[in-house]
């Protein structure tokens, strides 16, 4: 009789570190009964080379997250479950060209010291101190990372089975997936030795993740965003002052990166390792004469070392020593990428229990620390951490397989590059357009993808720079500046109008739905013919989402939220969703523009609007705008006297040509941001995510505590209230010099961190640097004086009152 398991728990399809170290979170959290299926030896990627990168930094804050727990769990691992490996803290070497390039490593280094990471700025003598082997003459300096170094990735991926075994949790070797169905709410996963019937699934399918997806898309999902790249290195012989430098110091020479060059040189044994991100690189399995093979476990792609020539050659001049002796081995295996080069952990958009762990391009680097992410998401649906950088539902239906080459080559060729506030990345664009979009460019705009539709981010005239370079600075004042100041200008002291596609929308009607949204929300619904905002909290009382609920019946809303948060907030939604109860997407049926500034009014009048244009702040209602039948709805993010015009696609061309021939000045998303900031006003996943619940995000006002219905986090939110905040969320002035503070700059009182920033912009209107951001709540009174790091200088700040900046009794936008 067959020990052949026939149910799980959850079932892991892929057993790289990923799906292995899900497995074993999993079974440390006491779900013993899951299986890992692996179609052959358990792997990390594919075992073609010997050693990985271990965690080292990173500007986005949940993979600076995932990876200091890796580097946490792999230091005890070994003792842990009793199986050694090869596992090297060398340290390593980032090198900077520039002073952009410093700009950056300070930033890195201010965002480390705020997670315990102990990183050092370098100057050229400490650089050939670390690594005597160096040319340092064209440099600018450098970053050190103590804790960076390289691990077997087959003895950490055998490492963490053990320890899911010696768990209780099952791993099933020779054995792919082959499907997967459904009866019911319960999963089956097909296999050749048989079905596991379970309550959750996981595809953690390395580069096979795309094809393992498409089992999923009867059942809501959709074709996994992702790229297969060929990634090739090639190792030297031994090196003789290598072999003695290690015999000296006891120890490998430190990793070395030179991320302006883009290639790691790594010591492997008593020789090198290089490894370049080149710009001429080449994605596999995307054509129909080069299709994914069934089994390409343990192969490689052919030799193709003339891509390398450059880098090659550039190396052996930073580090002679690397051109001393031959090659002793080439590798070029593939690496999985999303366009953005971060894996998907999460929930699999559209598909109720069923999970994704995979695309992930440093899958050691990354490994633990996705695995209990991944493992949190199963078990609570939430995770420790804010981890909107790699959730799946980041990406939506523009996503298609061009677009994924497009940036997964882009991505893969820019590994290293800088990603500087105002620059925007050129593939893979104008891939869902405004109905505007020709009037919007023939007015100079400037876009910017938003969720894959294109806005204008400003609006150029004649003669300014609009090329990617003179966007590749860390400085506020690029050929945009001016622009911006004359658009805010116009919307303070006129008319403007913002051309806004791609807002998530969503319609919930049917007999409960009122009462369904109380339970879901902090706050309260607003009456017939009114809007306003609502947050969704999580169970600890944080921050999900923030949604503009529009109500049009007793029983029948609009609710519209961030073009980036479509699929989050569409799960969110549908997520236990009572029968007789209807929603649906309108995203991508109507558009909208916002029509801002003390003679908005005026213009309406102008127009003939059929409306009521004395109808307070916050209400809605349909009306015709120049003959056009729209809704118009009386709020501005922009802080101004203002409305938002929502049509049809259809309708907008003549909307909008009605509204610039009656005097607005086109604005963009830029002027947007700047006077939102001054208002206050949060963005989503920026401001606004479950790294902060909603009173530390100061949000007490959107809270209902005495209302009956038990909305999620209700208990944690009254225990806080109880005990009082840690955290407040304050607006801070800024002396900023010429940068603005970035998002997650260090807050300091004194010698000692006391917070961060969650955005920073100028205010044209106020003539000042502004920081959101959370601090310790006890310095969160007006007037306190405290300092922002920006890009490694310390610039003094101020707590404002809690109160925007711009209009603070808000008379304007009520006017």
């Amino acid at each position: 009789m067959s020990d052949f398991p026939t149910t799980a728990r959850v079932v892991i399809i892929g057993g790289g570190v990923v799906g292995t170290s899900t497995l074993y979170h999993l079974a440390k959290a006491g779900w013993t009964d899951c299986v890992l299926l692996e179609k052959n030896e358990l792997t990390a990627g594919s075992t073609w080379h010997a050693a990985g990168n271990c965690p080292s930094f990173s500007t986005s804050w949940a993979i600076m997250n995932m990876q200091r727990y890796s580097l946490s769990l792999y230091k005890g691992l070994a003792d842990e479950v009793d199986y050694p490996m090869n596992y090297h803290v060398t340290g390593s070497v980032r090198l900077g060209h520039s002073r952009e390039r410093m700009q950056e490593f300070e930033r890195a280094r201010g965002m480390g010291r705020y997670q315990g990471l102990d990183l050092e700025m370098m100057d050229l003598n400490d650089i050939k101190d670390r690594y005597p082997f160096i040319e340092t003459h064209d440099l600018a300096g450098g970053l050190w990372d103590p804790d960076d170094g390289d691990i077997d990735p087959a003895q950490l991926t055998q490492a963490l089975a053990k320890g899911a075994r010696q768990m209780g949790a099952r791993i099933e070797r020779f054995c792919p997936a082959t499907g997967v169905s459904k009866d019911g709410d319960e999963w089956i996963v097909h296999t050749d030795k048989g079905d596991i019937r379970c309550e959750k699934v996981v595809n953690a399918a390395g580069y096979y993740a795309q094809r393992v997806g498409e089992w999923f898309k009867p059942y809501g999902g959709r074709t996994v965003p992702m790229v297969t790249m060929s990634h090739q290195y090639f190792l030297t012989d031994e090196i003789p002052e290598i072999a003695a430098w290690t015999a000296e110091n006891g120890r490998k020479v430190p990793l070395l990166r030179d991320v302006d060059s883009s290639y790691y040189l790594r010591q492997d044994k008593n020789g090198l390792n290089l490894g370049p991100y080149e710009r001429n690189c080449k994605a596999h399995w995307v054509a129909p004469e080069d299709p994914m093979p069934e089994d390409f476990s343990f192969q490689l792609y052919p030799d193709d070392l003339e891509r390398l020539e450059w880098y090659i050659e550039d190396a052996m001049a930073r580090v002679p020593l690397l051109g001393s002796q031959g090659v002793n081995r080439v590798i070029n295996g593939p690496i999985p990428y999303a366009p953005d080069g971060l894996p998907l952990i999460g929930p699999m958009p559209g598909v109720k229990n069923a999970y994704e762990a995979c695309v992930f391009t440093f899958g050691i680097t990354q490994g633990g620390g996705a695995g209990k992410v991944a493992a949190e998401w199963i078990i609570h649906g939430e995770t420790e951490w804010d981890m909107w950088a790699v959730d799946p539902r980041r990406y939506t239906d523009y996503t298609d397989q061009d677009y994924c080459h497009a940036k997964a080559v882009e991505t893969y060729g820019h590994e290293y590059a800088m990603h500087f506030p105002h620059h925007t990345w050129p593939a893979g664009r104008d891939k869902k357009l405004s109905p505007v979009d020709p009037k919007l460019r023939e007015l100079g705009a400037v876009m910017g993808a938003y969720n894959g539709w294109e806005r204008a981010n400003w609006f150029a005239k004649p003669g300014d720079d609009t090329s990617e370079e003179s966007t590749q600075t860390w400085d506020r004042n690029g050929p945009w500046a001016a622009r911006v100041k004359e658009e805010v200008e116009a919307v303070r002291d006129s008319v403007g109008v913002l051309d806004l596609p791609g807002f998530s929308r969503f319609n919930l009607s049917g007999d409960g739905a009122a009462e369904h949204l109380r339970g879901k929300i902090a706050g309260a619904l607003p009456k017939v013919g009114r809007m306003n905002l609502a947050y969704f909290p999580d169970s600890r009382g944080r921050i999900l989402t923030e949604m503009s609920i529009l109500r049009h019946d007793e029983d029948f809303f609009t609710l519209i939220t961030a073009a980036s948060a479509q699929w989050h907030d569409r799960d969110l939604l549908a997520l236990d969703l009572p029968d007789g109860l209807t929603l649906t997407d309108h995203s991508t049926e109507y558009s909208t523009l916002i029509v801002t500034g003390p003679k908005s009014r005026e213009l309406f009048e102008a127009l003939g609007t059929e409306a009521d244009l004395s109808a307070p702040w916050l209400t809605i209602q349909a009306a015709k705008v120049a003959g056009h039948d729209c809704a118009l709805a009386r709020v501005s993010f922009a802080g101004e006297l203002g409305w938002e015009i929502h049509a049809d696609n259809a309708t907008m061309p003549a909307l909008y040509d009605a509204v610039l021939d009656a005097g607005a000045k086109p604005f963009g998303m830029f002027a947007l941001n700047s006077m939102r900031m001054e208002k206050g006003y949060r963005a989503w996943k920026g401001d606004l995510s479950t790294d902060y619940t909603l009173l530390e995000g100061g949000l007490e006002r959107f809270t209902r505590f005495d209302k009956p219905q038990d909305f999620p986090g209700k208990a944690a939110l009254l225990s806080e209230k109880q005990k009082s905040s840690k955290k407040a969320f304050v607006t801070l002035i800024v002396d900023a010099g010429d940068a603005d503070a970035p998002y997650m700059s260090t807050i300091w009182n004194g010698d000692e961190v006391v917070g961060e920033t969650t955005s920073g912009d100028w205010g044209y209107r106020i003539n000042k640097s502004i920081a959101l951001g959370m601090i310790r709540a006890d310095l969160a009174r007006p007037g306190t004086e405290l300092e922002v790091e920006i890009y490694g200088e310390r610039r003094p700040a101020l707590v404002q009152e809690d109160q925007p900046l711009w209009d603070p009794e808000n008379k304007r936008i009520r006017a």
